[in-house]
Order: C-alpha cells, then sequence, then structure tokens
C-alpha cells in the first residue's frame, strides 16, 4: 500500500516541475455571517507572484474585511473577517512564473445562523386586547418556527384564539388573564439541524375597576362632623387612586385626608359648600377608570325669627312668623299647649290659621281672647334634626271673675267663699253685701285673703243672717267684672241604703249605696250600728274610702240573728240610720281563704306572699298552711306551716326566671279553708359584670384596710376608757411608766390597805348578794317582773307608813382579824337581822288569805328611797332606814284587783322584793389592814350563804372602789 501511494506523489512531481500547479485549502467554505476564516493556496513550482481576486474580478487588497499575506514563495493565505452575505462568492488563487500561470478556485458560501432579531423577552398586553406576541427571527435558509406554552406546543388547529402570522408571530385574539405565563419561541434549520430558541413573559395587565361604596353620602353641617367618600379599585398591576374635584387633584390637608392606598377620602369640619360631586379615578399600565361619589350636604333647622308680641283681646287679628333655615326645608308647626297646628290648618272654629312659604310660617288668630295668651312652640323639622323656640304671646284683658257659685257651711263652722280672678294688667277686688263693702266696722266674723290671683272671703257664720249672697267685684284698666256667690245652710246627709248582707260564721259583708243627699259637704264617715234582737247596740265609725260600697262586721258569734243599719257622717253631724236589716251569721266551719299579695324581692328569686284574714269560720284560725312549686312540675315543696298571728311568708332561694304557684290555706278547728292561689314569676339571672383589671382593690389591700380601721377602733376606746374610768392601756402605762395615780388610789394609807389586803391568797373579789321574793303573776296571768336597779324593792303600802324598809344596804368597811369562827357568826347574824327585817316589813294582805283587796289605782311603781349604808365592821350596829311613803292613784273607773298567793313557798305569799347588798368599804383607815382582812373572809362566806327561802339571789362583783361620800347609795 505505501508503494502505491508514494509512486503516485512521484508522479505527480515529475510532472509538476515541468509545470506550475495551485491548490486552495480549503477547497469549498461555508461562513456563517460575521465569523471569520482564512483560505490557503499553496504553489507547486517557482512561482514569482501569487494572487487573490475577489469574485467581481478585482485583485484583492488587504483591507480591514479581507486580508492577504504570503508567508512564502509558495503559499498565501486569503482571510476574510466578520463574513458577511456580500462576502459570498467564488475566489480565485493566480499563480504566475514568467510565461507561465495557474489558478484555482474556491467558492465561499456565507450562511445566516439562527438569530433573534425582534423577541423580548417580556411582553406585556391589555386584557381583552388581540395580543402579538413578536419574535422576529434570521436565519438562511429561514428557519421554521414553533410556539409553545408552559412547555406544551400550541396547535393553533385547536383553539382558534390562537395564530401564527406570516412573520411567525403568534398572536392570540381576545387575550385573557388565564393566557398569562411563559411562552417558547423554537426555531429550527433542518438543512444544518440547527436549532435555537427564546423564552418570551406574557403579562396580562388588567384595566382597573372601581367599586363605589356608597354613590350617596349624606353628611350635616355646621355640627363638627366628618365625612367619608371611599372607593375600592381593583386591577392589575394594581392601579394607584387620587380623588378629584371639580378636575382639581384632592391632596392631604386641612381640610381633607387620604388613607394610604387613598381609597378613602375624609372631608373634615363639614359645611354646605362641601356639597358636590367627588371623582375616585383608578389608573394602572392598562388604563383608567373613573367614578363619581356624591355628598348630600344636610342643615339640622335652626329657628331664626321668633318674637314675642302684644295684643288686645277683641282686636281683628294678630299674626305671629316663625322663619326657620335648614337642609332639607324644615316644616314648620305650631302648638299651644296640647293642641298643635300644622300648614294650612284652622281650629275647629276657624280662628286659627297657619299658612307656610318656603321657610317661613305664620300663625294668625282672627279674633283675640283671652284664653290665647300663653306660649306658643314653633317646631322646625327636617330628616337630619329639629329645633323649637318659645315665643310669648301677651293679651290684655278685663278681669274674668272663676270659682264656685254656692258655699255649703254651717253656723259655727267657718268657710272661705273663692273668687279666682283671671285678668292682665292684674285686678284689685273688692267684696260686697247688700251694697256694703266688706269687712265692715261692724263686722268681726268676716275675713279677707289675697293672691295674685284670687281673693278668698272667710266667714264664720253666726246666725242665719249670715247666710245668702255675696258679690264679688274685680277691676283693672281694661274693665271690671262682678260675680255673686251663695252660701247656703248645710245638711246633715239622708240615709245610705243597706242592699244586702252577705253573713259568715264570725263577720259579715254589709253592701250600701252612698245616700242621695250629702247635705252640702262631704260624707266623712258610715256610722254602722248593730245587735242581737232585744239586746243594745253595738256602734262602730268606718272612714269613707273611694270606689268601696262595703263594710265588713267582725267579731260576731256563729249561728247567732242579728240586725244592722247604717247612718252617713258629715260635718254638720250624724245623718238619718237606714232601716235595719236582719241577717243571721252562718254555723262554725272551716275558714274563708285568705286574700294573697305577692312581691317579688329586691334578690329577683325571692318572694314575700303576704295575706290578709278573712271570716275565721267562728272559731281562731290555728295556723296558715303554705304550699308552692315551679308550674311546669308536679311535685310540691315541702309544706311550711305559719302561726296563726303571721300575714306572711317569706320564700327564698326559688329558681331563676321560673313561673311558681303558692297556695295559703287557713285552718281552724273545724278543717282547712279552700286555698288561696297567685302565681308569680322570679327575675332574670343577672349577669356577673367582669371586674376591669388592675381598677379594683385586691383581697391584700382589702384586709390591710380593715386591720387598719380594727386597730384605729381599739385605739379609739382604749383613749376612751383612759379619760372616763381611768383604765386601759394607755393608763397602765401611765401608772407603770409615767408614775399617775392609778384608780381607786386615794392616798398613801389606802395604797397601804390594799397592800396588806392583796397579801392574802384566800381573798375572794368584792360581791353584791341581792335576794329578791317571788314576785306573784299579776292579775292578768302574766309572770313576775325579774328587778333592776329602778325596780321598786316592794309594793306600795297602803296601810301604815311607819312599816320597817325591807331594803338593808351594808356596807362593811373593814374586816377584823378574828378567827374563822367568829366571821362566820358574824356574817349569819348579819344575814337573818336582815331576813327578819324584810319579813316584818311585807303587807299585810300579803300574809294572810283573808286580807282585804287591794286599794284601786294602787300602783307598784313607786320605788322607795335608799335606805343608809349599814357598817358590818366590829363595834358597827345594824340599822334599818324607813321607807318614804309610797304615793297611790286611784282612778274611778278600776275594778280591784284581788292578789294571789305566792307558789313560791308555803310560809310566805308576799308581792315584796328583799334586796341585800354587801360592800365592802374603800374608805376605811389605813391603821385597820388587820381587821380588813378578816372582814374580807367573812365577805367570803357571805356569799356561800344560802339565800333566803323562796327568793332568788342575785350575786354581782362589786369594783373595789370607795362609795359616793354621802353614805346613801345602794351600790358601790
Amino acid at each position: 500500500m505505501l508503494q502505491t501511494r508514494d509512486l503516485i506523489w512521484t508522479l505527480l512531481f515529475i510532472g509538476c516541475a515541468a509545470s506550475i500547479q495551485v491548490q486552495i485549502t480549503p477547497t469549498q467554505g461555508e461562513i456563517s455571517v460575521g465569523e471569520s476564516k482564512f483560505f490557503l493556496c499553496e504553489v507547486v513550482g517557482d512561482a514569482t507572484d501569487i494572487d487573490w481576486y475577489a469574485p467581481s474580478g478585482e485583485k484583492i487588497v488587504s483591507s480591514q474585511d479581507v486580508f492577504v499575506s504570503r508567508t512564502d514563495e509558495s503559499t498565501s493565505t486569503l482571510t476574510i473577517y466578520h463574513a458577511t452575505v456580500d462576502s459570498s462568492g467564488n475566489y480565485k488563487c493566480v499563480a504566475k512564473s514568467a510565461d507561465k500561470e495557474a489558478q484555482a478556485t474556491v467558492q465561499v458560501k456565507i450562511f445566516q445562523k439562527i438569530s433573534f432579531k425582534n423577541a423580548p423577552s417580556l411582553q406585556e398586553f391589555n386584557e381583552g386586547d388581540n395580543a402579538d406576541i413578536v419574535c422576529d427571527v434570521v436565519s438562511s435558509p429561514p428557519a421554521t418556527i414553533f410556539w409553545k406554552h408552559k412547555g406544551a406546543k400550541i396547535h393553533v388547529a385547536k383553539d382558534v384564539r390562537f395564530k401564527i402570522m406570516e412573520n411567525a408571530h403568534l398572536q392570540i385574539r381576545g387575550i385573557k388573564k388565564t393566557d398569562e405565563g411563559m411562552y417558547t419561541c423554537e426555531a429550527r434549520v433542518m438543512a444544518r439541524g440547527e436549532i435555537d430558541f427564546r423564552a418570551i413573559k406574557v403579562v396580562i395587565n388588567v384595566l382597573p375597576t372601581i367599586r363605589i361604596r356608597q354613590a350617596e353620602v349624606n353628611a350635616t353641617a355646621d355640627i363638627g362632623t366628618s365625612a367619608m367618600l371611599a372607593c375600592d379599585a381593583d386591577g392589575f398591576p394594581e392601579p394607584t387612586v387620587t380623588w378629584a374635584r371639580n378636575n382639581v387633584v384632592l391632596e392631604t390637608d386641612e381640610k381633607y385626608s387620604l388613607n394610604e392606598d387613598g381609597s378613602e377620602l375624609l372631608i373634615k369640619d363639614v359645611t354646605k359648600v362641601d356639597e358636590g360631586d367627588y371623582t375616585c379615578m383608578a389608573k394602572n399600565k392598562a388604563g383608567e377608570k373613573e367614578e363619581e361619589v356624591s355628598l348630600n350636604v344636610f342643615v339640622t333647622p335652626r329657628i331664626t325669627y321668633l318674637n314675642n308680641q302684644t295684643a288686645s283681646e277683641l282686636q281683628e287679628h294678630v299674626t305671629l312668623t316663625c322663619e326657620a333655615s335648614g337642609e332639607p326645608t324644615p316644616a314648620i308647626t305650631w302648638s299651644f299647649g296640647p293642641r298643635v297646628f300644622t300648614e294650612r290648618e284652622q281650629s275647629l272654629d276657624g280662628n286659627v290659621v297657619v299658612r307656610s312659604d318656603a321657610r317661613v310660617s305664620s300663625l294668625t288668630l282672627k279674633y283675640v281672647q283671652f284664653s290665647d295668651a300663653g306660649q306658643y312652640l314653633c317646631t322646625a323639622r327636617n330628616p337630619i334634626g329639629q329645633d323649637s323656640k318659645n315665643m310669648y304671646l301677651e293679651v290684655r284683658y278685663s278681669p274674668k271673675i272663676q270659682g264656685p257659685v254656692t258655699v255649703y257651711t254651717w253656723e259655727g263652722n267657718s268657710a272661705n267663699i273663692s273668687c279666682e280672678v283671671l285678668a292682665h294688667p292684674g285686678a284689685s277686688v273688692v267684696w260686697f253685701r247688700d251694697g256694703q263693702q266688706l269687712p265692715s266696722a261692724n263686722t268681726t266674723n268676716i275675713k279677707i285673703y289675697s293672691t295674685p290671683t284670687a281673693s278668698y272671703l272667710e266667714i264664720t257664720p253666726e246666725s242665719q243672717n249670715d247666710f245668702g249672697s255675696y258679690n264679688c267685684t274685680a277691676t283693672n284698666v281694661i274693665g271690671s267684672e262682678s260675680k255673686e256667690f251663695l252660701m247656703i245652710q248645710a245638711e246633715v246627709p239622708s240615709a245610705p241604703t243597706v242592699e244586702g248582707v252577705a253573713p259568715f260564721s264570725s263577720t259579715a259583708m254589709v253592701n250600701f249605696e252612698e245616700p242621695d243627699s250629702n247635705g252640702g259637704v262631704s260624707v266623712l264617715r258610715y256610722k254602722v250600728d248593730w245587735r242581737q234582737p232585744g239586746q243594745d247596740w253595738s256602734s262602730r265609725e268606718f272612714e269613707v274610702e273611694t270606689g268601696t260600697n262595703q263594710i265588713i262586721l267582725t267579731g260576731l258569734k256563729p249561728e247567732t240573728a242579728y240586725e244592722v243599719k247604717m247612718a252617713a257622717v258629715n260635718g254638720k253631724g250624724d245623718g238619718e240610720s237606714s232601716p235595719s236589716t236582719p241577717f243571721t251569721t252562718k254555723p262554725i266551719r272551716e275558714p274563708s281563704a285568705p286574700k294573697l299579695e305577692a312581691k317579688v324581692q329586691k334578690k329577683g328569686n325571692a318572694l314575700k306572699v303576704n295575706w290578709v284574714k278573712q271570716d275565721d269560720g267562728g272559731t281562731p284560725i290555728k295556723h296558715y298552711l303554705v304550699r308552692y312549686k315551679p308550674k311546669h312540675v308536679s311535685d310540691w315543696r315541702p309544706e311550711i306551716r305559719v302561726p296563726h298571728g303571721s300575714d306572711h311568708v317569706l320564700l327564698q332561694a326559688l329558681d331563676w326566671n321560673t313561673e311558681y304557684e303558692v297556695y295559703v290555706v287557713a285552718e281552724n278547728q273545724q278543717g282547712k279553708s279552700k286555698p288561696a292561689v297567685v302565681s308569680f314569676r322570679t327575675a332574670m339571672q343577672p349577669t356577673a359584670i367582669p371586674e376591669v383589671g388592675g381598677s379594683g382593690l385586691g383581697t391584700g389591700a382589702i384586709v390591710g384596710i380593715l386591720m387598719v380601721v380594727f386597730l384605729l377602733l381599739l385605739v379609739g376606746v382604749d383613749v376612751t376608757c383612759y379619760f372616763l374610768n381611768k383604765c386601759g392601756l394607755l393608763m397602765c402605762i401611765a401608772v407603770n411608766f409615767c408614775g399617775k395615780t392609778g384608780p381607786g388610789a386615794k392616798g398613801k394609807d389606802i395604797e397601804e390597805g390594799k397592800a396588806a389586803f392583796t397579801k392574802d391568797e384566800s381573798k375572794e373579789p368584792i360581791v353584791e348578794v341581792r335576794t329578791e321574793e317571788a314576785n306573784p303573776p299579776t292579775q292578768d296571768g302574766g309572770a313576775p317582773t325579774e328587778p333592776s336597779e329602778t325596780t321598786p324593792l316592794t309594793e306600795a303600802e297602803p296601810t301604815s307608813p311607819d312599816t320597817t324598809s325591807p331594803v338593808v344596804n351594808s356596807l362593811p368597811t373593814a374586816a377584823s382579824n378574828s378567827t374563822p369562827g367568829a366571821s362566820e357568826r358574824n356574817t349569819a347574824a348579819a344575814v337573818e337581822s336582815a331576813k327578819s327585817a324584810a319579813e316584818a316589813s311585807l303587807p299585810a294582805s300579803a300574809g294572810s288569805k283573808d286580807s282585804g283587796p287591794a286599794p284601786a289605782g294602787a300602783t307598784s311603781s313607786s320605788t322607795p328611797d335608799v335606805g343608809p349604808l349599814v357598817d358590818l365592821s366590829e363595834g358597827a350596829s345594824l340599822t334599818v332606814a324607813p321607807p318614804k311613803a309610797a304615793t297611790a292613784a286611784s282612778e274611778p273607773d278600776a275594778k280591784a284587783a284581788e292578789p294571789k298567793e305566792s307558789t313560791g313557798s308555803p310560809s310566805t305569799a308576799s308581792t315584796a322584793q328583799a334586796d341585800i347588798k354587801v360592800a365592802i368599804d374603800d374608805k376605811a383607815n389605813a391603821n385597820d389592814a388587820i381587821t380588813k382582812e378578816a372582814n374580807a373572809t367573812e365577805t367570803k362566806e357571805v356569799k356561800e350563804v344560802d339565800a333566803v327561802p323562796n327568793s332568788t339571789t342575785e350575786v354581782k362583783t362589786v369594783p373595789n372602789e370607795a362609795p359616793v361620800a354621802n353614805g346613801n347609795e345602794s351600790k358601790a
């Protein structure tokens, strides 16, 4: 193989040696527009010149686009830079040597690669337009264009809205927002297998749309309010919103305020000049949209003119004028008291006529009367509000006398004749009788009282002559008027009519008709008389109750015949009685049902049921039985038994908002009454109001406040005790730290004696021993009264004033230092002496059953003077002070009270009370300290002595203080 190739080259070399040969490499050239390429021309043989010739035949001279260079004697290079379409053609390389010439050609083809000349990556269209998506492709040969949407090839045959134009553009008719997205323009050159594409983003802009929240906005002027105009704009991209009025764009300032996106326009302090149309404008890339919003400004009515006027009675006419402003135009009405007059309306008598024109209204009174005087109200109204003003029409007129013409009275009873005068200006009033002005010099039973509008003639009739006619004359600058008044003798009322009697067991209901004549004065009472046949009449008066013609008699006997009659009573006296009406009460039976009244309490779920007792059936009511339950359940709550004297029951803890029914039954010995029924509903359960955080006091703060208040209260009590009773914490501090003398310290000697007394641990507190005889019950069966400091210790003594007082007040000054046995004997002797003195002082009537009755009217409230203090110390003798004579007041009608025996003891039946008091006298001398100790031991033993038989012993601790200096006190 190698030998054959070498042979060929050898033959060619030999042939070429004889001639020149030219060869261009590459033999064919394809250049893309804009690219550069070179060609090599090789010469075989000796060549003096090697030249290149353009397709036009011209020799190529090196330039910026074409460059020729000879690298050595046998080669030359042609370089084409930035090839263009014009660079295509046949290029020729010519080699010359003397008379020899050789050439070779090469065909240069210039082609256009795929390039996107005009294919914007972002293309925007308005919704609804016929969109032309541009994709201009340059290539040679021309490329084939394909379109894709979201990665899928577009088939124009399937959607008629899509069309590929001759220039390869994609047309979408009536493009929609849904057509928005990424599109791909793809170019292909089949001959070269070349492919390229461009991604195009298609954006659909949407024209703004405006939604007006309120096409018409109403506002009220001159009251400092604001008006809000609002429009909401939609579109893509998001439109900008502006407002304009009269082609002037509005901006935020003192008058207007716009929100962040401009959709809301706030007009401040609206006035009437702000009324009109406002334009809402929305604009974006797709275009601009406008809508109108109307602002209606209303003005509240205001009365601008209304003046008071004066007229005279029977004047031809008077016109009242009222002017008002407002938007819309207000309607004006007039009112005078309860009467209201509107436009074109007149009174029934045709005297009042109202006319209106625009914002002015007039009220005309054709004939002015005195009753037309007063305040007239003008009211202007429109849908926004109203305004009212008063004007006063002053009418000058002559006096008008009013008042009742007749007055009834009787001799000795004062009565007033009223002369009420209406007049303007005010009138003077004069009274006359028989042409003589009152009061006259010879009249003492007539007085005149006057007020600005009336004159009162007070007459106290003394005889029949004082009854008759009286004249009242009133005069002013306009005129005068007189009127006659009659004073008539009053009579007693006629008899009422008893229509019937409804008897029960112990009560009876009398139905009656009022008397035909009241005698000229009002009936004050009704007198009812009833009796059993043949017995004395029982009488009772009942006050007149308006609207009630029934009277109930109580306290009757069952199954008993009665007769009843009635008479009316007025100020003059008792009238005639009606004929007696017989009736018979019913037998003893069960009581009548009580009348019920229910009242819900403030709590809302509690009820108070009150009842009024009716007929008891002839026997006392034992008790009332109360049952209740909610209406929607069948089971009753536990029955409540209420004592007969009660008139109500309180039901608590009921269910909220529930209807209840209550039965109340009265029961006596014969049985139960029919149930009285009442229904009611409890209130709605109140809703708890949550506390406002941080605004109330906490639990700790409340507890602290209570502790401080309690502490202040203790301090106040302690200070009070210090100044009043010389005790308490302050007194203790004053005594122990400040050296202040303590309470009861009367000096150094007393303190020493007190110290000596306290050394003996066996000492007991000073006591007061009170022995009280049992008090027999009173004649009424009442229990004996517990004696107190103010209760008399003995009954009033009707017989001998020399009776010794049963009260022995013993105050030993000091105890002797005697033996315990001696102390017991001394104490026993003192007690026995006191008992003997008490028994000796008992009234004679209490000691014997044969005693006569006590004097009528004798009272036990007279308290005898307290006896003198008795010193029980050594050497002191027991003394008894006689009481002062008791005073007794007698009443003639009182019945004699027979004393009863005391059930306390067979040995004594006394109403007297003995009070034995033993105390220590703190005023003892300090030198008798030893005697104090012994006597204190006696005091302890006295406390243990048994009480006197049939008496009550009361032991009280007596403060260790000195008695009052006068020595006549019953206790320390």
